[in-house]
């Protein structure tokens, strides 16, 4: 399919695990594809070079999305790069454990800063480059939905802003015919979170379908938000979590 041909897609966080299954697939549906990273830089080149190989332009650039400035200026040297932004995926993240009395202040400051004021943020500097049909897609968290463990309550917070930050983006950017959408996964087969984990097989219970997700799944609703398909979806948090949260 070539359902996003002509389009131009940024994902933050775009090197790894989920990120780089939506990099891919936006790929093969069409659009060029601009990834950020902030350590994986062989993953990320690798990413690219994939992409490349599949007869689209792909450019991964370096930015800490805990960094205002470095961020703001990598979606700006997206639209740059390709003359244009379309498709804006929020998708780097921290993944904060631990118990409430150990919590410090710097991890409670990264971890808003990443999960939560970057993607606020990024989407605030895609809107200048994007016209309608614009696409912003935030990743959550099963946990914002459902928090079945302790010590994740950071975690689950930063997730959970996500929502009132995508109802409030769709209002306001609905005239302009900017589309706003969030996307919570369910366990994930990733390096953050492997299906051959210590508590994987409890986490993989807790679903309805008994097993994690593999990232390419979480990449095909990405994919359709992404599309013209979904032009009359907004505002709206979709669960692609196996019947975590059933």
């Amino acid at each position: 399919m070539n359902r996003l041909e002509g389009n131009v897609a940024l994902i933050t966080g775009g090197g790894r695990g989920i990120g780089a299954a939506v990099a891919v697939r936006l790929a093969e549906e069409g659009a060029d594809v601009v990834l950020t990273y902030e350590n994986s830089a062989d993953r990320a080149a690798g990413v690219v070079e994939h992409i490349k190989a599949g007869g689209r332009r792909a450019v991964a650039l370096r930015a800490d999305s805990a960094n205002p400035a470095a961020l703001t200026a990598a979606v700006d040297e997206a639209a740059a790069l390709f003359g244009r932004l379309d498709i804006l995926v929020n998708n780097a993240g921290v993944f904060p454990v631990g118990p409430l009395e150990e919590v410090e202040l710097a991890e409670l400051d990264r971890t808003l800063a990443v999960n939560v004021r970057a993607p606020f943020l990024a989407s605030q500097a895609a809107v200048r480059h994007m016209g309608r049909g614009g696409r912003i897609i935030s990743i959550g968290s099963n946990i914002a939905q459902r928090a079945v463990f302790p010590e994740m309550a950071l975690y689950s917070m930063s997730k959970s802003a996500l929502t009132g930050m995508t109802k409030g983006l769709a209002r306001e950017l609905g005239p302009r015919g900017i589309t706003v959408n969030l996307v919570h996964p369910g366990p994930t087969n990733t390096d953050a979170n492997p299906s051959t984990g210590p508590h994987a097989q409890a986490i993989a219970g807790l679903t309805a379908v008994g097993r994690y997700a593999e990232p390419h799944e979480i990449a095909a609703t990405i994919a359709h938000l992404a599309s013209p398909d979904a032009q009359y979806t907004t505002g709206t948090s979709l669960h692609v979590d196996g019947g975590f949260t059933a």
